[in-house]
């Protein structure tokens, strides 16, 4: 099985490339969304020292809207805290029920509590925080920094306009197995105080959850028997790891094999997140 782990070499890569970003185009703040997730606090683990160098602030903001539970806030408030210069923890749900409210005014026959409402309302709010992370960037003159990895990439795990926009996406090519293993490291390795170690490290341990309120944990909708073999997301995230390791580095056959697992449904069903925007070249219309 494939996974990185020549980590000392990964988080200098990282780093060097945000620097040499920022640097060169000589952007005056970074900012972060703090969801209380092992993503975000780990993208805001790596940046700090980054931007410390640079005396440029990693600005940090916790988006909570309805639906987020009290750990997370936590999780949230904790990292944000222990990583970014500027943070603040705000709470979008009065804006967001008037969004609601006005976008479905006309359309309430499709405003039903179910899975699907649940999924399109959870859109409405990571659109809301992008807007918000954007509106910052714009404000102090910098970048929204993004969270995504290869493991959601591939799952169509994101909403388009909403975390999938960002202008660096310093994790995006590690699978989320690799993401935990790196932030383990860097506990372990490269923080310099407690209070950091020990924000990141309640990151590690907690269950993955989605921030929209859908379901419980990410997978339940990944992976929605996942509990009958895992302890944690964390080990769940692995199994689901090793699947798209194996449909990429196998032939045909593994793929007639693998077809009607739910992890490559759900990659075959978001495919076409992955190909947007579809385009037509210039070349047609000669």
């Amino acid at each position: 099985m494939y996974f990185l782990n020549n980590y000392n070499d990964i988080l200098s890569i990282i780093r060097d490339s945000i620097r040499n970003y920022l640097s060169n185009n000589q952007l005056k703040s970074v900012v972060l969304g703090m969801s209380g997730g092992i993503d975000s606090a780990l993208v805001a683990a790596i940046v700090k020292p980054v931007c410390d160098e640079l005396n440029i602030p990693l600005i940090g903001r916790s988006i909570t809207i309805e639906s987020n539970k009290g750990d997370e806030i936590d999780r949230s408030i904790k990292t944000g805290l222990a990583f970014c210069k500027d943070f603040d923890h705000i709470d979008l749900s009065i804006g967001y029920r008037l969004v609601i409210y006005d976008i479905n005014r006309n359309n309430f026959k499709y405003d039903s509590d179910n899975f699907s409402s649940k999924i399109r309302n959870g859109n409405v709010k990571a659109r809301l925080r992008m807007l918000t992370l954007y509106n910052l960037a714009s404000l102090t003159g910098g970048i929204v920094m993004g969270t995504e990895n290869l493991t959601e990439y591939h799952l169509g795990f994101f909403t388009i306009g909403g975390d999938e926009v960002s202008d660096f996406e310093p994790i995006k090519y590690l699978w989320k197995t690799e993401v935990y293993n790196l932030a383990e490291w860097m506990v372990n390795n490269d923080l310099k105080t407690n209070i950091e170690k020990e924000a990141l490290q309640e990151c590690i341990d907690a269950n993955a959850t989605d921030g929209l309120g859908i379901s419980n944990t990410d997978l339940d909708q990944i992976l929605p028997d996942w509990r009958d073999r895992h302890s944690n997301t964390r080990s769940g995230y692995k199994e689901v790891d090793e699947i798209f390791i194996k449909l990429f580095t196998s032939d045909d056959n593994t793929f007639k094999e693998l077809k009607n697992h739910p992890v490559i449904q759900r990659y075959l069903r978001s495919d076409f997140k992955r190909k947007r925007p579809i385009c037509i070249e210039r070349e047609k219309f000669k």
